[in-house]
């Protein structure tokens, strides 16, 4: 984050915002500057792709099954809208922690010991690492400690849009992130890497929540897609997984979708009109 904050202050922040005696450097304006960034990327991020998803890949039909609620893309933007500010305020923290050095994110490619391998090698990594850490964590928010109060109100959207997918409880959406802020402070990383990164795991939240169940047939069991988060959001109990079906198959939690067997929302919806 220290490589957007240092585009920030040279270009906007240092000349024409902040006093001239305050120094970049100074914790308070780091804490300060990287709240308004973190907010204003994460609005970005998901106005802009979750508009783009839900005009151009959600299949509107959607919006008339019978547990498609009324007013849900209203509801689900304001829900959202109004979590992802309390969400950043311990990102933040721990992006403050990185611009201060305290992470294993490294600024060239020279610094890592196996070069471009290693690069390649640790955005592999952190792909099964994080799929791992959310399978757990996400699992853990379906205990009934914890259920009711922080994630049932994701489960509100039955059949979700693409807006549904940062509409979660403040505490839920910061804890299904925390793998993606651990992982650099665990293994070394490329800063641009990690931004990019940061960007796919966005972009991969609102794919799983935009309808779209195509997938290629040889990857159907192996990528957790929209089918399986569909069927998670119906059945509760099955695919908790971000990218792959690993750790559902090893945790006994996956169900094959529903839409892939000639039962899931749009079959429903077919089997409507017939009758």
């Amino acid at each position: 984050m220290d490589l957007v904050l240092d585009v920030a202050d040279r270009n906007l922040l240092t000349p024409y915002v902040y006093p001239a005696g305050w120094p970049e450097s100074e914790p308070c304006r780091q804490l300060l500057s990287l709240f308004v960034i973190t907010n204003l990327g994460a609005l970005t991020l998901y106005l802009l792709f979750g508009t783009f998803s839900y005009y151009f890949i959600f299949d509107h039909e959607l919006k008339k099954h019978p547990q498609f609620l009324e007013n849900q893309v209203r509801r689900e933007i304001v829900f959202a809208l109004r979590s992802l500010p309390w969400i950043s305020v311990p990102t933040v923290a721990l992006f403050f922690a990185e611009v201060r050095g305290y992470s294993k994110l490294y600024d060239n490619i020279q610094d890592s010991p196996y070069g471009w391998t290693g690069v390649f090698l640790s955005m592999l990594s952190f792909l099964f690492f994080t799929d791992m850490g959310i399978y757990w964590i996400h699992r853990g928010l379906h205990h009934k400690l914890f259920y009711k109060r922080f994630h049932k109100p994701h489960h509100v959207w039955k059949i979700a849009t693409p807006f549904a997918s940062h509409a979660f409880h403040p505490v839920d959406g910061f804890m299904q992130s925390l793998p993606y802020h651990i992982y650099p402070f665990l293994f070394p990383l490329h800063k641009v890497t990690y931004l990019g990164l940061y960007i796919f795991v966005n972009v991969w939240t609102i794919s799983i929540h935009d309808g779209d169940y195509r997938v290629p047939r040889f990857l159907r069991h192996v990528i957790n897609g929209s089918a399986h988060h569909t069927d998670h959001h119906l059945y509760f109990d099955y695919n908790y997984g971000q990218y792959f079906t690993l750790w559902d198959k090893i945790g006994g939690s996956y169900k094959s979708p529903t839409a892939f067997e000639g039962k899931g929302p749009h079959d429903y919806l077919r089997k409507l009109r017939e009758n």
